[in-house]
């Protein structure tokens, strides 16, 4: 028999995140959100509480649990806020992974146990001007010269960047032309602060106004030749490895805020009156949030069903697609849904569902938009595969 009831350490893991993300972020993280400012206190109380660490072994500094105890977490969060489940899925999924997959014992031994306790954020340098889904366009460059690696280019987009916790970015650079002479892609890893490297301001954003995301750029950054992370000419393998397991972790957050809609709606359908009756007993409200309860509950599946899979040692990309497709679907319609539910309340900045329908939208385009999910997928079966 399938059995999808949590177990007692994941169950107790889930509700400790609960509670955090219900008495620590709900009530200060509306006034982060307007003031445009990371929560430094939030990220703090989640390092505190182990977060970073999750799914990394106790040797480094991590709790010992695995990928799918992040994602229960990233799932609690979201239901409330998801600038900081993001913030806490980039530095674990897409700053501390990397090292941990990829790095020699020593960058391991040096990186991760800050990683894992909160006082310092990576962030993954993939995504540049002209190349975002088509990873494989990377124009930044890093060529060896007397034992260091050079770096020139620009990256776009990268979350926990440009914080004062931020101690490395792990940057795909073009190092070389392949046998079959396409470009031999590697990853390097730049410290915060390392000559050449400038963070422009932050981006003015359309949601997740309480996370951190620059723009990079590189002018002859200078690093020890021991600073490549993993193989010479594997990056694209690398980042390609890295993204299948965000994508879960994206779907965890997109199951989040497709069930905050629903608790935010169950709670102001018991509450708002029109024409003398509560609006929960309109059967048009009803059936609105069960359609939303409907999409969470699918979601949910969805990335359980993926992340066993990854747990198990299978192969699992092309559910991670679909979780991440159906997750971030059923995130934009309940964030439309619950707006439309609070009506003009919806569209104020005060509610919780007016950050959510902000928040939303980027889950169709981060780590993969739906268009490359629904490509995935149907490569998966055989399906067009090398086709334009």
């Amino acid at each position: 028999m399938i059995d999808y009831r949590l177990g007692e350490e994941y169950e107790a893991l889930r509700k400790t995140v609960q509670d955090f993300a219900r008495s620590e972020v709900a009530p200060v993280i509306g006034g982060y959100y307007e003031r445009e400012e990371f929560p430094y206190d939030l990220v703090a109380g989640m390092g505190a509480m182990g977060l970073f660490g999750l799914p990394f072994p106790e040797e480094f500094g991590g709790m010992g649990g695995d990928y799918f105890a992040l994602c229960l977490a990233l799932e609690e969060l979201a239901r409330v806020d998801s600038s900081v489940a993001v913030t806490l899925e980039a530095g674990v999924s897409l700053g501390a992974m990397p090292i941990f997959r990829f790095g020699t014992r020593e960058q391991q031994e040096h990186w991760l146990p800050a990683l894992c306790s909160g006082e310092a954020l990576a962030a993954f340098g993939l995504t540049e001007p002209g190349g975002g889904s088509d990873a494989g366009a990377t124009r930044t460059t890093a060529r060896l010269d007397d034992g260091h690696w050079v770096v020139n280019g620009s990256k776009s987009f990268i979350t926990n960047s440009g914080t004062k916790l931020t101690r490395l970015i792990t940057v795909t650079a073009v190092t070389g032309t392949r046998p079959d002479g396409g470009k031999e892609i590697s990853t390097i890893i730049l410290p915060s602060g390392t000559p050449g490297l400038t963070v422009a301001p932050r981006y003015s954003k359309v949601g997740w106004n309480a996370s951190d995301t620059h723009e990079l750029s590189f002018a002859d950054c200078r690093v020890p030749a021991e600073n490549l992370l993993g193989e010479r000419g594997r990056g694209y393998a690398q980042f390609l490895s890295t993204l299948d397991e965000g994508r879960i972790a994206i779907a965890a957050i997109g199951v989040g805020l497709a069930q905050g809609c629903v608790d935010e709606c169950v709670r102001y359908a018991g509450e708002r009156e029109a024409f003398g009756h509560r609006i929960g007993e309109y059967q048009a409200i009803q059936f609105k949030i069960a359609d939303m309860e409907t999409r969470a509950h699918t979601a949910r599946l969805a990335y359980y069903a993926a992340a066993s899979k990854m747990l198990r040692g299978e192969p699992f990309k092309k559910e991670a697609a679909i979780a991440k497709l159906v997750s971030s679907n059923a995130a934009m319609d309940n964030a439309r849904d619950a707006t439309q539910i609070f009506g003009g309340y919806g569209f104020m900045n005060e509610f919780p569902v007016g950050r959510f329908y902000r928040d939303a939208k980027i889950l169709e385009i981060g780590e993969g938009t739906s268009e490359i999910q629904r490509m995935l997928i149907a490569r998966s079966l055989g399906v067009g595969a090398g086709a334009r």
